[in-house]
């Protein structure tokens, strides 16, 4: 057995493989499929200060090689899932994290400020891809300054490790990167959705009902393993990373490019043990080509 170890700041990992937040529920609900102790961590949904019911149905489409989404981060609120969700986590043999998304700087910091409370959370993934209400629902993470203004406001009341979720509907997702590690980010993580759209010629309608939602799956592998490559360049903090990932040879071609850790997101609709799988063929990976760590070989493709 190779040592799976990794790090993400001060958080130490048993393995590279997380799941994504937003398609492994709460981590509860695999617990009949896995054993969640072999996991690096988990990456629950979603979580606000207040609660969101989220946008109307239809709010999945299936597309080629992927799936669009508009769910909404429908959820009960940072105090419901300290009250009742937190309880039935905390025992889970492996590192929680909560995913924190918001519409203000003010409010990420107070929904982050009351998970830092948590003992058994030892780090949030911050998602600015959320819209920003203060400049016409353009989402924070789109530009440095927007992306930064968040980080500021979350880094000076939470004193865990901070993971910033990148979106990749930017110009340079590297400038976001570098602005965010400057704001105190321990690590970054990417690829959130890209946006698309899928319209029913039938109906002639969008069929998603807001018209648009994130792209994830398969499709956007290419694209997620690129900025990878590029952010893994332009920063000193570790990158996590995600998008397409549906087996082991996905997940090593993300540790190559630069990640420390990855994601495993749409994957999990269709097999829900993918996510053991990927760390077993991690391991089978480094046996096969002699490696004793998975950290000799993150990044190792910028080598050449």
């Amino acid at each position: 057995m190779a040592d799976l170890t990794t790090h993400l700041g001060a958080l130490t990992l048993k393995n590279p493989v997380l799941t994504a937040s937003g398609t492994f529920g709460y981590g509860t609900e695999f617990a009949d499929f896995i054993d969640l102790s072999r996991l690096g961590g988990i990456i629950v949904k979603g979580t606000t200060l207040e609660p969101r019911e989220g946008n109307p149905y239809p709010r999945m489409a299936e597309t080629a090689h992927g799936m669009l989404n508009c769910v909404g981060l429908q959820n009960k609120g940072v105090d419901y899932f300290c009250s009742h969700i937190y309880p039935q986590v905390r025992e889970i043999a492996t590192a929680v994290l909560v995913n924190v998304s918001g519409n203000s700087p003010e409010n990420y910091a107070e929904c982050a400020r009351r998970i830092a409370a948590l003992d058994n959370i030892p780090a949030i993934e911050l998602n600015i891809s959320c819209p920003n209400v203060r400049q016409g629902g353009m989402a924070f993470g789109v530009t440095p300054e927007g992306a930064a203004s968040v980080v500021r406001a979350v880094r000076a009341v939470y004193p865990k490790t901070l993971i910033v979720k990148l979106s990749p509907n930017v110009t340079s997702i590297a400038d976001i990167a570098r602005a965010v590690e400057a704001e105190g980010a321990d690590a970054v993580s990417l690829i959130n959705t890209l946006m698309g759209m899928a319209i029913d010629a039938e109906r002639r309608r969008p069929f998603l009902s807001i018209g648009t939602g994130g792209l994830s799956g398969p499709a956007v592998k290419p694209v997620a393993l690129r900025m990878v490559w590029q952010v893994f360049e332009a920063i000193q903090i570790p990158v996590v990373g995600l998008g397409g990932i549906m087996n082991a040879t996905d997940a090593v071609e993300f540790l190559l490019a630069g990640a420390s850790a990855i994601e495993i997101g749409t994957a999990n609709f269709i097999d829900p043990t993918v996510s053991v799988k990927v760390v077993d063929g991690i391991n089978d990976y480094l046996a096969r080509h002699g490696f004793a760590s998975v950290s000799d070989i993150i990044g190792i493709a910028h080598q050449a």
